[in-house]
């Protein structure tokens, strides 16, 4: 079974295996690294070929993203500094934390929003503000909005590039291969600034 896969994971698990993607990807840990994008996309450009029901989708991945995100949220809250003192393993690493963080910082409470669209800062960005004891009507508030914008609006642009575009299934691959290179990139260039930070500060 490849977890990475997000066309494998709805043939497999169905509707309700993108819901659990999304609420795992967007608020528990140990999800940072499954396909929230791109599933998120390649669920509207099924519903488009009437696979999947596009209502059904949109409005249970929004709830799913925003649950996930809550989670996240009161997890950060109950842990607190032990977080970051917890050590490196398989499946955790500090820096994820601290890339969070250094996102979260500069962007303040907009972070919530933006991080929607930044893998494994958009699942540890929740983690983050709890820790940081965000006040909780002003996260559920951005968590409304982004997941509202993050959840619709991907899945929309599978759903209409799938109605406008014949044969689109058939570019699938190398379209979720591109989202994940885009979806990198505000990754990669928030590590060139930490690494710029850390050289700064030696």
């Amino acid at each position: 079974m490849n977890l990475l896969d997000p066309h494998h994971l709805i043939e497999t698990f169905g509707t309700i295996g993108i819901l659990a993607v999304v609420f795992a990807e967007t608020g528990l840990l140990v999800g940072f690294f499954l396909p929230g994008d791109s599933l998120l996309f390649t669920a509207g450009l099924l519903a488009s070929q009437g696979k999947l029901n596009f209502a059904v989708i949109a409005i249970g991945c929004f709830v799913a993203a925003v649950a996930g995100a809550q989670t996240g949220y009161y997890i950060g809250r109950r842990i607190g500094p032990a977080l970051f003192r917890r050590p490196d393993s398989r499946l955790f690493k500090r820096e994820y934390v601290d890339r969070a963080q250094a996102y979260f910082e500069e962007h303040g409470s907009r972070t919530i929003v933006l991080a929607r669209f930044v893998p494994i800062v958009r699942t540890f960005s929740t983690v983050v503000a709890g820790v940081s004891r965000m006040e909780a009507g002003t996260f559920l508030a951005y968590n409304l909005i982004g997941g509202l914008v993050w959840t619709i609006g991907v899945t929309t642009a599978g759903y209409f590039l799938g109605k406008t575009i014949p044969s689109i299934d058939k570019y699938l691959l190398p379209i979720i291969a591109g989202i994940i290179l885009v979806s990198l990139i505000p990754v990669l260039i928030e590590a060139r600034r930490a690494r710029k930070r850390s050289a700064a500060s030696r």
